[in-house]
């Protein structure tokens, strides 16, 4: 997945672009936005959890698509997310969002009613378990003292909690990742 700044994405959500991802404008995504932790993210993108990447074309979204969303996430209540432990996948330091069940009863729901949007593509499987991606990309010779660094530089400001009350759809432009819709959880 392309990274909100524009840069392109490979591997776990927001790498630089490696040859990985195969994003096509009108891409789309459905996401978590977590400005609250923007300051802990020295990947070069926002904050944010993926619920579904991708989700259907843009071309798709139509007003009924729009509604059908709507509908989904007013069926979710509203919910925090608490980031306190760290974890790594290959290239990846992150920040495991806890609890992990409102995110994946989100991504369930999406991909029950539009199987096609199969996560990540199928790159992982079944898909990634819910991560906020610090760093990427240090690559292998220097990876691990940089994460450690950074690992012992973030630690005084955890555990941070997050209000997840909406999700966001945004769309690659070819450019970069943006904004096309924000969907209320049920408060």
């Amino acid at each position: 997945m392309s990274t909100d700044d524009g840069t392109r994405g490979s591997g776990a959500e927001g790498e630089r672009d490696t040859g990985g991802w195969p994003d096509v404008p009108g891409d789309t995504a459905l996401t978590i936005k977590l400005p609250a932790a923007d300051p802990l993210v020295r990947a070069g993108f926002p904050a944010h959890v993926t619920v579904l990447y991708p989700f259907l074309h843009t071309s798709r979204l139509d007003a009924r698509v729009h509604r059908e969303l709507t509908g989904l996430f007013a069926g979710h209540d509203a919910f925090d997310l608490t980031l306190a432990e760290f974890g790594r996948y290959p290239g990846v330091l992150y920040l495991d969002p806890w609890p992990h069940d409102p995110v994946t009863a989100l991504t369930k729901a999406l991909t029950l009613r539009w199987p096609e949007a199969v996560p990540y593509r199928g790159i992982f499987g079944a898909g990634l378990a819910p991560h906020v991606t610090v760093a990427n990309s240090e690559g292998p010779a220097t990876e691990d003292t940089v994460y450690e660094a950074l690992r012992a530089e973030l630690a005084p400001a955890l555990p941070l909690t997050c209000p997840v009350r909406a999700v966001h759809l945004i769309v690659w432009d070819g450019q970069r990742w943006r904004d096309r819709a924000a969907y209320r959880l049920r408060l």
